[in-house]
Parts: C-alpha cells; structure tokens; sequence
C-alpha cells in the first residue's frame, strides 16, 4: 500500500496517525487521574515523532525529494512508524461500555496501558523516530558527498558543444529516412557483435557526408542507450579543433553513462589537478582506462558502449591523432566494458598511418567506394524530398498565379542534379540550401543557376558546389567594383573561414575594425554556404569545412576570382589582434575594475567579465599568438609583437587568467619561442655566409 501511494502519502499518513494519538492523549490526560505520567510520556513521543515526520514532508517537497523518494531505508521506517501509531491508536480507542459513558460521560475513560506496556511502545516509538532521522542523516551526507564529487569532476575541463547533440549540432543534418541503410546496418552489426573489432573507421573524402552519418549513428545509439559519448572535432571551432580537452570531454560524458566510474575518475582528479593538461597517453590512462579497469560489469548481460568521434581529420596536431588511434587500441584489453569506437575522418596521410600502426585491429568502410548507383539513389531520394519542400514552403508563401508547378522540378532535372553531385552529398546538401535562399532569387531562377555549371568543364566538384553562390556576388557590377567586392570578400569572408573560433558578426566587425554592420551586409547571399544567425550577437559558423579548404585552395588561385591567400588573412589578423590589445583601454591593470588583487578568479561573475573584456578582445587574447604562427610571420626586436609585450605582457596573462585560459598560457608563449627561435636561426645562417 505504502510502495503504491509512494512515501508522501505514507509520510502524511503518519502525521496524521501521529496526531491522532496525541490528541487521544489529551482527552486521558484530562480526564483520567491515576496514569498521567504515562500519558504525558508517551503524547510528547507522538507529537516528536509528528515534528520528524513533517520535517520528512517538508524534505520531499524539496528539491532532493526525488532521492528521498528512492531511499529504501526511510521507507522501511515510515512504514514501521505507521504500522507502530496504527496499533497504538487502536489500543486507545475507549471501550468503556455504552451504558457507562451514557451516564458519566468522558469521566468514564479507562487509560487501557500498563506502565511497562507503555515503556515498550516508548521504545519502539523512539525506535522509528531514530530509524528516520539516521536515514535523513545519511541521505545528506551522500548528498554532501556527491555534491564534493561534482565540485570535483567540475575541475574537468569540457570542449564546449562537442557531443553530437549540442546546440551547435542540433539542426545539423541526419540522414534522410531510406538512404544508406546498408552502410547503417553495417555499423549497427558491427556494434552489437561481442567477438568483432573495437574500431570502426568510416572514410572518405571531404562532402561525402561522413558527418550525417556520424549524427545518425550518435542519435541511435542514444536512443538504444548504448552510446558512452561523443565528440564533433571541427576545426575553427576553438576546444573542438585541438586534442587538448578531448579525453576530458569523454571522460564526462563517460561518468554520465556510467555513474559507477565516477569515484576513479574522481580519485584521478584528486590525485593530480592538472591531469587534464597532460601527455594524452596519460590523460587517457588516468581518465578512461584506469576508472573502466576498476568498475564490474556483466559481460553477458551489457550491451556495448560506443564512443562516435567524427572528424578525426580537424584535429589540428597530426601527432595527436595518430596517438588516439593507437590508445583506443588499447582498449581491446579492458574486460569490464564493451567499449567500441565509431570513428570518421577523410582518408589523410596521418590517419592513414595511425591506422597502419594498430594494423589487424579495426573494422573500415570507405564512402567514396561505395558502389555508384547505391549513392545515386540516396542522393536522388535526398534532392527529391527536399525540393518538394522547397516547392511547397514556396506555394504557400506566393500568390497562385506565382507557384511552381506540381512537378516542379522534374524527373529529369533532379537526375541532372544527381550527376553534378555524386559522389558528393554537401553538393546536394549546398545546392537546397541555395535554391531555397529568397534573398538570392526565386527557386526556379536560382536552380537555373545551378544548372548553368552543369555542362561546364570543372577541376573539382567542389567548384561546382560553390561557385554558383559566389558568382551571384558580382552580377551586374563593373570591373572596377568588382575588384572592391572581391576584396571585402576576402576580408570579411577570409577571416571568417580562418578563425580559430567562431565570432558574431558585431565582434567581427571590431576585430576587423570596419564599421558596424559590414560583416552583415557582406554576407547577406552567403546564408547557403555559412550557417548566420538572425542575432548579430550570436556567431557565424561555417556550414562544412569544404567551402573553406575550396576558398584557399593554391591550385585555384588563378581561376578562382574568390581565392583566399591563407597565410596573408592569418597575417593581417594577427596585426589586428594586437592593435586591439595594444589600446591602454582594451589591456591594463586590473582590467575588471576590481580593486581587490586578491580577489579568488571564481568570485568574479561571468558579466563583470564579458563587459570588460567583450568577445573581440578574448579571441584576441586567445589567437593572436595562433594567427602570427600560421601567417609564417618571425619576431624581431622592436617589432609589433616586441613592444606589445613590453607594455602589455603582465595585463595579458591577467586578462587569460580571467577568461579562465591561464593554462593555455604557457604553450602560447613556447609557440613565440619558437618564432623566435626560428628568427634567430636565420639569422645564424645569413651570418655564416
């Protein structure tokens, strides 16, 4: 009965109970003389145990009351106590004759217990009382507990918006309902087979949609409880385009699928604090393999669990992914856990030699040899689903006299579209999003847009990609504005593809330090190729990192009007990073206006942070070093990076300390070390001859 109306029900049962003794209690009291110490004792009994009953009910209400309602040990107790009142009020119901209360009234009661008997159910009263209490004791002591762990996984550095169903992933694509089954059974049989290999590594070239198919295989395995965790590596998306933070970020989510390893991770933390900015080697041992070696599980009863990393490829260090591929071999050797690992990435010469190394052991699947017409059709059914969309969102919004067709846009022209695209899914993908932008044109003009690229000579599918919406950005202007064009495009858009993470458009116009809305405008035709926001707050974020490796392609320098010269964008941005921080307003002295040096970093709240210390001015204090690295750029004595330092160097650290990248720190100035180092060997060379 208590189980059925669950702990509360039974808890204002008791009080209830409770009272009722009590007040049976006063009648005695007041009316029968010769037990009134008895009486006395066991009314304040009942009315404690009322007092720690409504203390219970006021706990379930509480937050924690979802524990409460969990805890076997108070339930036990509550029912003892109700079972306990229920007896005694039985006990003091008056059975003094009808006749004899009829005459005399109340004076007829008869307190009905014994001295010794009361004793006893004083002590089995007192028994409950304590019995619920210590069950409330404990519950906050593990609550203490847990809340000491939570405090200390919290020191566990996470990569922000990595796991597959993030914000930032969740309008990202899945593959459309029908299309690449077999490769999906493929992975799923994989991943239930006990006695198969630990890795999976799915490849391909870059629009092949290994992305898609890697938020399919995520979405599954959560939805069937079998996914351990997942991290998205995208290059130019800060935490997410480096290995720094991901054993981390696995070890997290990990603890969350399986709260059994939280203690060992726990221990590791307190162990060593800085374990998350260690060699991965140890990082993985000490965060994963080590907690998964000390946990229990029934083999034959759990399912597996699989880790999904896509874009292995994105990680910016080739030596970090080559040692996560081999760690990840490692793991063959756990027997507790049936871990597995889906992973995706293109087919690069570092990749290709992690996995020479673990030769033997792990399962591949190559997209791009996936035969033709399997592809055709997953693309066929794609563009037909989405074009019907496109027609009808289209109808619905136009007067009739306006709509397309029924059939638009045709057997025909779908399967023309299908052979532009194969075996490239972001052609498709691009060309919807492009058709269906109405500040581009109408669908039926902007697909004969598309279409005109269909009989043209191109040197890679990626041409025909995007320069549909790149061409549309200098229709009818002359040669002389198309030259300003081109170069605000490059810019704006070149900056953008470069990035080392992500900016909104009002930080980007600071940064640059063009007027405000620039970055808006020269992006307006661009929403099919770049994922922008309707806030200019909120940051710009490129849709697939091929329009990037197309922009900067050397190849195409010469045909394509839009090229972006890689090390001169990282060039300029590094000098505009440093012209920001080298303003006395953006850096200096006790940048957030504290006046308390001692002030612990954790006391100072997020918004006095960001209004001293905007977007523009963190990216800037984060990827400046980034940027002069990557344009190829050398320091010298009294250059720009030289002065800066000599103003600035201590107002820097501080501001890093505050947007809590303090750690990153010391890599940052290794990194100008070597610049400098590599300025001095010149110098050494240019000497000896």
């Amino acid at each position: 009965m208590a189980e059925a109306l669950g702990i509360t029900a039974s808890v204002i049962a008791v009080i209830d109970l409770s009272a009722k003794v009590a007040s049976r209690c006063s009648e005695y009291y007041a009316n029968v003389k010769n037990a009134r110490d008895d009486i006395e004792r066991l009314q304040r009994e009942a009315q404690g145990l009322k007092a720690t009953l409504e203390r219970v009910h006021s706990l379930c209400d509480g937050p924690n009351g979802v524990r409460l309602q969990d805890s076997q040990s108070l339930r036990e107790g509550v029912e003892d106590c109700q079972k306990q009142l229920a007896q005694l009020e039985a006990k003091l119901e008056p059975r003094t004759t009808n006749k004899l209360m009829s005459r005399y009234g109340i004076r007829a009661l008869r307190w009905p217990l014994k001295s010794n008997e009361v004793d006893g159910i004083m002590k089995k009263l007192g028994n409950c009382k304590d019995n619920i209490s210590f069950s409330l004791q404990v519950d906050q002591e593990v609550q203490i507990l847990n809340i000491h762990q939570k405090i200390v996984l919290d020191k566990l550095r996470s990569a922000d918006n990595a796991a597959f169903d993030s914000h930032d992933e969740e309008h990202n694509a899945r593959c459309y309902q029908g299309t690449r089954a077999e490769l999906l059974r493929q992975i799923y049989s994989w991943a239930s087979d006990r006695g198969g290999e630990r890795i999976f590594w799915l490849n391909g070239m870059a629009g092949t949609g290994k992305s898609t198919i890697s938020r399919t295989v995520a979405q599954n395995f959560a939805d069937k409880g079998e996914l351990g965790a997942s991290f998205f590596f995208k290059r130019g998306e800060g935490d997410r385009g480096h290995a720094g933070m991901f054993f981390a970020t696995i070890a997290t989510q990990l603890v969350q699928k399986l709260p059994s390893l939280a203690p060992h991770v726990q221990n590791t933390i307190e162990t060593d604090p800085g374990i998350s900015g260690k060699a991965l080697k140890q990082q993985f041992d000490a965060l994963v393999l080590q907690p998964l070696g000390k946990i229990r599980t029934d083999r034959q009863k759990s399912s597996s669990i699989v880790i999904v990393v896509d874009a292995l490829d994105e990680c910016d260090r080739e030596e970090d992914v080559r040692t996560i591929i081999r760690l990840f071999s490692q793991v063959k050797h756990i027997a507790s856990a049936q871990l597995k690992f889906f992973l995706t990435s293109r087919p690069e010469l570092p990749i290709r030699l992690g996995f020479e190394d673990i030769r033997g052991k792990y399962e591949r699947l190559v997209l791009h040899q996936i035969p033709e017409p399997i592809v055709k059709e997953d693309i066929s059914s794609f563009l037909e689903h989405e074009l019907a969309i496109i027609r009808e969102d289209y109808n619905k919004s136009v007067t009739q006299n306006r709509q397309l067709p029924a059939d638009w846009p045709g057997h025909t022209t779908v399967q023309n579209l299908v052979g532009m695209a194969i075996p490239l899914f972001i052609f498709a993908t691009t060309v919807c999003r492009f058709i269906n932008d109405r500040k581009c044109g109408q669908p039926k003009d902007q697909l004969a847009k598309v279409l005109k690229y269909e009989s043209r000579s191109q040197a890679s599918k990626l041409d025909a990609t995007y320069l549909p919406v790149l061409d549309q950005l200098l229709v009818g202007v002359t040669i002389s504005e198309r030259r300003g064009l081109v170069e605000d495009f490059q810019q704006v858009v070149g900056s953008i593809v470069i990035l080392a993470s992500p900016l909104s458009a009002t930080s980007l116009d600071r940064l640059l330090g063009v007027p405000e809305g620039t970055v808006d405008s020269r992006t307006d035709l661009l929403h099919s190729v770049l994922s922008i926001p309707s806030r200019p707050d909120h940051p710009i974020r490129l849709l697939h990192l091929s329009f990037r490796d197309f922009l900067v392609d050397t190849e195409k320098r010469e045909t394509n009007p839009f090229w972006v010269d890689e090390k001169d964008a990282h060039n300029k941005l590094a000098t505009r990073c440093l012209n920001l921080l080298s303003t006395s307003e953006n850096l200096k002295k006790d940048i957030c206006n504290l006046r308390t040096p001692e002030r612990p970093r954790a006391d100072v709240d997020k918004q006095t942070i960001d209004s001293h210390l905007p977007s523009d001015i963190q990216y800037a204090c984060q990827y400046w070093v980034y940027h002069l690295k990557e344009s190829g750029s050398i320091i010298c004595d009294d250059d720009q990076v030289h002065n800066f330092l000599k103003c600035h160097f201590l107002h820097w650290l501080e501001s890093l300390s505050f947007i809590g990248r303090l750690r990153e720190s010391i890599g940052i100035v290794d990194n100008l070390m070597a610049i400098i180092e590599v300025c001095h060997s010149l110098i050494s060379t240019t000497s000896i001859y």
